[in-house]
């Protein structure tokens, strides 16, 4: 785990102006002591800059981390995975407490079958992370889904979101009852862009959403 605000030394690259992770594995142990510190709720995302489910990340670290989530039921986990089968694949051997939420990321069709690896896990509340979204997924299985975010590219050569693939996600979303979040048009210019679709924000979240205050990230 690591912290915002300190650097993230050896782990980072500069791409586009922002740091970026480079793949280099590190195990925080300390970070593992701080929401016990924290008192009141927040929404905490593991793992902003890398995935804990990364192959080089030992069943055991993956264990002390849960067992701090497990242990701090006043805050909301976040952890959002690529390696959907690898979480499927131990899934079983993990303690999965309601405050933490799994998500995958699924760009295009060409990775929807993370989202059945997920359906598959022991978690709780899961989501989907449908950014940035680089083509259309007009026909998700939203079984067992209780959340989607929505967004497009951003930065230097980011690529373009056709409007109707978020149209797609969010009607598919209101048919399935799953809260849906769209997060930004992306683009060059992120701020110019927005998040409005359609004369509206959507910034809906889980019905088993514990708080609500602005997430740090480990």
């Amino acid at each position: 785990m690591q912290v915002r605000g300190v650097k993230y030394a050896g782990t980072t690259r500069i791409s586009g102006g922002r740091a970026k992770w480079n793949g280099k594995i590190v195990l925080d142990r300390k970070a593992l002591q701080l929401p016990k510190t924290w008192k009141r709720g927040k929404t905490i995302f593991v793992n902003s800059m890398s995935d804990l489910f990364h192959d080089d990340v030992p069943l055991e670290f993956i264990r002390e981390v849960f067992s701090t989530m497990a242990s701090t039921p006043q805050h909301t986990y976040q952890v959002l995975t690529k390696r959907a089968e690898r979480v499927e694949s131990f899934s079983s051997e993990l303690v999965w407490p309601s405050n933490v939420w799994l998500g995958v990321s699924v760009e295009n069709e060409e990775f929807e079958w993370r989202i059945d690896s997920l359906r598959r896990t022991d978690a709780v509340v899961k989501f989907l992370s449908l950014e940035p979204l680089l083509g259309p997924l007009d026909s998700l299985n939203l079984e067992d889904i209780d959340w989607a975010i929505a967004g497009g590219e951003s930065g230097p050569g980011a690529r373009p979101m056709n409007a109707e693939w978020v149209r797609s996600i969010r009607d598919q979303c209101n048919a399935a009852n799953v809260a849906f979040h769209f997060k930004q048009w992306g683009g060059v210019n992120k701020k110019k862009t927005g998040r409005v679709l359609d004369g509206r924000t959507w910034d809906e979240y889980p019905a088993r959403k514990l708080n609500s205050e602005p997430r740090p990230t480990l």
